[in-house]
């Protein structure tokens, strides 16, 4: 293995691991509300989202999309999909349903097939087709046994869902893209953390570690995706795509093992479904890669 892909590796990880060790640092904002949170993590991000670009000498991209009022558009849209999917996965973090935000990134990679197909005309054959089933398959028996529908799980599946392929289509970078998405995001934020400066039911100010912590939001936003843009440049989509469970997976050991949420014999059957899904789709995906692959070696 070259270096660069050990590089590559590690940045993955580092990266993946981050988002999946996320619902440590929003549960000592637990007495927080959810939209307090988010309001923070919009306006520190933005904040060093643009230093980062700075200190790369990339701002011209920022000054480019904002010059452009159909790719302006589309970001106010992806703005509004990301503060929903992020919003809602810090309040079911601090509602005790980390296992069900899990769930919605686990089902994640079906749904975007799905919305491939739907939208962009992409093939399905008979391996994603069963893999989408039995993940519809996992959720249907969740809704039928626990007798409710999992809002969460499916809010950050939808969400992220939609997200992901608008800015697909759109095609812009994925640093400049948020960076502009949290700026345009940023004038409401501020507005509201104003109002509650203003009417004194604000948590902003009111103790210092709360205080370090709403400013630590644009950290633990601004460097994962840092480390997932240097991953993304050393190693190939499908390589980040079988990487990308180690988030999940991260939610599910913290959710079961550090806030003992109950897993179920249902869960069980539900997460083994979704689990199988996943394990066909991506051994599916490695054989199509490895098979062109070889017939590029022919070449």
């Amino acid at each position: 293995m070259s270096i660069q892909f050990n590089i590559g590796i590690l940045y993955a990880v580092l990266a993946y691991g981050a988002w999946g060790l996320l619902p440590l640092y929003w549960k000592l904002l637990e007495s927080v509300p959810a939209v307090e949170i988010l309001c923070h993590r919009m306006m520190w991000s933005a904040l060093l989202l643009l230093a980062v670009l700075a200190i790369q000498g990339r701002l011209i991209e920022v000054k480019r999309l904002w010059r452009s009022p159909k790719r302006l558009a589309l970001l106010f849209s992806t703005a509004a999909l990301i503060s929903l999917n992020w919003g809602i996965y810090i309040y079911g973090v601090n509602s005790d349903r980390v296992l069900e935000a899990s769930l919605g990134y686990f089902i994640n990679p079906l749904f975007s097939v799905f919305l491939g197909y739907v939208f962009l005309g992409e093939k399905l054959n008979i391996w994603k087709i069963i893999a989408v089933i039995l993940a519809v398959l996992g959720v249907g028996n969740l809704i039928w046994e626990l007798g409710e529908i999992p809002l969460i799980a499916i809010g950050l599946t939808l969400t992220f869902g939609l997200y992901g392929l608008i800015r697909k289509v759109a095609a812009i970078q994925a640093l400049a893209g948020l960076t502009v998405e949290t700026l345009l995001m940023t004038p409401f934020a501020l507005a509201l953390v104003l109002h509650w400066a203003k009417t004194g039911s604000g948590n902003f100010g009111l103790t210092l570690p709360i205080t370090l912590l709403f400013i630590g939001c644009g950290l633990v936003t601004s460097l994962p995706l840092l480390w997932f843009n240097l991953a993304a440049k050393k190693l190939h989509l499908s390589t980040l795509g079988f990487l990308q469970y180690i988030g999940p997976t991260f939610q599910l050991i913290l959710a079961v093992f550090l806030y003992h949420e109950p897993f179920t014999r249902t869960h069980a059957i539900s997460f083994g479904l979704i689990w199988t899904a996943l394990a066909i789709y991506s051994t599916h995906s490695l054989l199509q890669v490895v098979g062109a692959s070889k017939v590029s070696d022919y070449q």
